[in-house]
């Protein structure tokens, strides 16, 4: 594939009107320097050919001019490997560019765009990017998927794109080299220049549909969003919660919506996506609506608690501005874990409560219930009154589980009002090394 991918065409779609700055013009690897969405950024090319020792260092040394200036990285990974006649040069490069890769990781975006043949070393260094794009035919893999096939090990898809969106590696997949390029310069232009730089703003339109109840997580995001703003990341992965960068009233943000139940790979999907939001401090709007975490041991055995811990952890550490709308049921380690927000708005008709209406009443009346000629009638009776009076959004309001009310057709205009109160956010974290939530 690499042979087929021509250098200049798939940078001039990357940059702006394909206006570029050359680096590096010799070699299996260059650079280049333009704007990409608006968004100054550095380029570094593999041109299919296997990397030496000097074409690593290349690597790095873009990276830490990079975080000089404050400018996101976009490398475009496609590479036989690396040159075995160097030898154990050839290991240390790559070590060095890992390191290199994760002392960046924070202060400027990172974004890998596979276009070719990515294995090794370098499916560690594209999977460290803070996003991963690839272009359908291209391979990302540790084990060659011949190799393994040869042992016994055959697996459909081994090392394509699909597999790697599955896997929760790509967040992005595109149909060829040159829509996977412009969705680079749309992320790239999304997020900020650093981790020192605003939150960047553009033009926008109205949605053209409002909130109501019963939407798909995706829906509920685009009746927020600004029109046609979202760019969805890592929609193959944790398919029960949706996550995007998109705008809200122009500014960029990044969205967070739930669907019906969140198992431990929708609740890692989450975790990893406000991590990156946070690191550059692009506002998270979370829309909250969910019958929970599954509920299995199974789901506990594979990691759900663990993912649910990080989850909890991940938002109380933000210090980005944190918006959570109340849009639908919120109950018990769901709302601990999403609600950690700065303002937190209940929409009518949602429903929070430390613990199921229906299993809350069945304790609190439960004389009253068993004394009822139909427990089952009872016990709906009760709930409903419970869900009124303890569990709605005004009742949210005023225990203090919400900071405001609105209608679902006034949700935007709570958000955006939300979103300009914390415009001008500043929090710092207690002095430690770094925390040790539960990865």
């Amino acid at each position: 594939m690499a042979s087929k991918i021509n250098q200049k065409e798939i940078l001039a779609q990357f940059y702006d009107d394909g206006v570029y700055s050359v680096l590096y013009e010799q070699g299996a690897v260059s650079a280049a320097f333009g704007c990409a969405n608006g968004q100054q950024a550095y380029a570094v090319w593999q041109d299919g050919a296997a990397l030496g020792a000097k074409d690593v260092d290349k690597m790095v040394h873009v990276l830490e001019l990079a975080a000089q200036t404050g400018c996101p990285v976009v490398t475009f990974y496609q590479s036989a490997g690396a040159m075995l006649a160097e030898g154990l040069d050839a290991l240390t490069a790559s070590a060095k560019l890992n390191s290199a890769i994760a002392q960046v990781s924070g202060v400027v975006p990172q974004v890998a765009v596979v276009l070719g043949v990515c294995g090794g070393t370098s499916a560690l260094a594209a999977a460290n990017a803070d996003v991963c794009i690839m272009a359908k035919g291209a391979e990302l893999f540790f084990t060659p998927p011949f190799t393994s096939a040869a042992k016994g090990d055959k697996v459909e898809s081994a090392g394509t794109a699909a597999a790697a969106a599955k896997a929760g590696v790509a967040a992005l997949v595109a149909d060829d080299p040159a829509a996977a390029a412009q969705a680079a310069a749309h992320v790239a232009g999304l997020l900020p220049a650093n981790n020192l730089a605003g939150s960047a703003c553009f033009d926008f339109q109205q949605p053209t549909a409002a909130l109501k109840a019963g939407l798909t997580p995706a829906k509920a995001a685009a009746a927020l969003v600004d029109a046609d703003s979202a760019v969805e990341l890592y929609a193959g992965f944790g398919k029960n919660v949706y996550t995007a960068l998109a705008t809200i009233g122009g500014q960029a943000v990044g969205v967070v919506a739930t669907g019906e139940q969140l198992c431990h790979n929708c609740v890692a999907k989450a975790s990893r996506f406000v991590r990156l939001c946070d690191a550059f401090s692009v506002p998270v709007v979370t829309i909250a609506g969910t019958n929970g975490f599954v509920p299995s041991t199974s789901e506990d055995i594979a990691g759900g608690v663990r993912e649910a811990a990080r989850l909890a952890a991940t938002y109380a550490d933000a210090t980005t501005a944190r918006v959570c709308l109340l849009a639908g049921k919120v109950v018990g380690p769901v709302y601990t874990a999403l609600a950690a927000a700065d303002l937190k708005i209940a929409v009518e008709g949602c429903v929070v409560s430390p613990l199921e209406p229906s299993a809350a009443v069945s304790v609190l009346y439960k004389e009253e219930i068993d004394a009822s000629d139909n427990i089952v009638s009872a016990t709906n009776a009760k709930a409903a009154a419970y869900t009124q009076e303890v569990c709605s959004a005004q009742a949210a309001v005023a225990a203090g589980a919400a900071d405001m009310a609105c209608t679902a057709a006034g949700a935007r205009s709570a958000v955006v009002a939300a979103l300009d109160m914390l415009r001008t956010k500043r929090a710092s974290r207690l002095p430690k090394k770094h925390g040790n939530m539960a990865l």
